[in-house]
């Protein structure tokens, strides 16, 4: 299985087994962290599954849609590495993607 690091908003790092297939909070959610909220449940609709994305893996993501940045724009935690994990299915192209949980608005 493709390894997923998560890093939590107290800087720990886990390193897990990902499911390919899943979204990357579907994945974070699954592996006991209570940290991403995810209220909406996949839906992108509440912008509660925010998380930074390691730059190196940036350019092989699905592009940001119309309604993500909208979301993640109402965010004073947003940054250039900001993306919203319910949007970005995990595979094993992805394996070693370091992701941290952004800090609740």
């Amino acid at each position: 299985m493709p390894k997923l690091i998560i890093v939590t908003r107290d800087g720990s790092e886990h390193e897990v087994d990902g499911r390919a297939g899943q979204s990357i909070m579907e994945n974070i959610r699954d592996s006991g962290f209570d940290e991403l909220q995810a209220v909406c449940g996949g839906c992108c609709s509440c912008a509660t599954c925010h998380v930074y994305i390691d730059p190196a893996f940036a350019a092989s993501l699905p592009r940001l849609s119309e309604d993500e940045n909208d979301l993640l724009e109402g965010s004073d935690m947003r940054d250039d590495r900001s993306r919203l994990s319910c949007q970005i299915k995990f595979s094993d192209a992805m394996a070693g993607l370091r992701v941290i949980i952004a800090r609740e608005d």
